[in-house]
């Protein structure tokens, strides 16, 4: 069973940064593509960035050139590196992965932007 604990959400300041932390367990974590997917009140939940098992990463056009996403397979942790941050990159972020047919969430951490 897969597991997704992500941590080191928080409030901050529009300008400021924050690194989300996803650590994986139950799995050969360098097997699998990992993303971060964020949902704001009231809207659906959307894809924030992407990394391949070979690192290669993709983003979401709001957040090209203020987030990077990196993956350290030695400790099973994926990184959402976020800055430059407005309120409207307030949301709750979620880890993602999957393997197989199956997906697998983390439990969500809250990120507040204030004005």
């Amino acid at each position: 069973q897969i597991q997704l604990v992500e941590s080191g959400g928080g409030l901050v300041q529009t300008g400021g940064s924050l690194r989300l932390s996803c650590a994986a367990s139950g799995t050969f974590f360098s097997l699998n593509p990992m993303g971060w997917y964020r949902q704001a009140p009231g809207k659906q939940r959307e894809l924030v960035a992407s990394i391949t098992t070979g690192s290669k990463t993709n983003y979401a056009d709001s957040v090209k050139g203020r987030f990077t996403i990196s993956r350290d397979n030695a400790k099973n942790i994926v990184y959402l590196q976020m800055g430059s941050l407005k309120p409207e990159d307030t949301a709750v972020y979620y880890c993602y992965t999957n393997f197989g047919t199956i997906d697998y969430w983390g439990q969500g951490t809250q990120v507040t932007i204030s004005s």
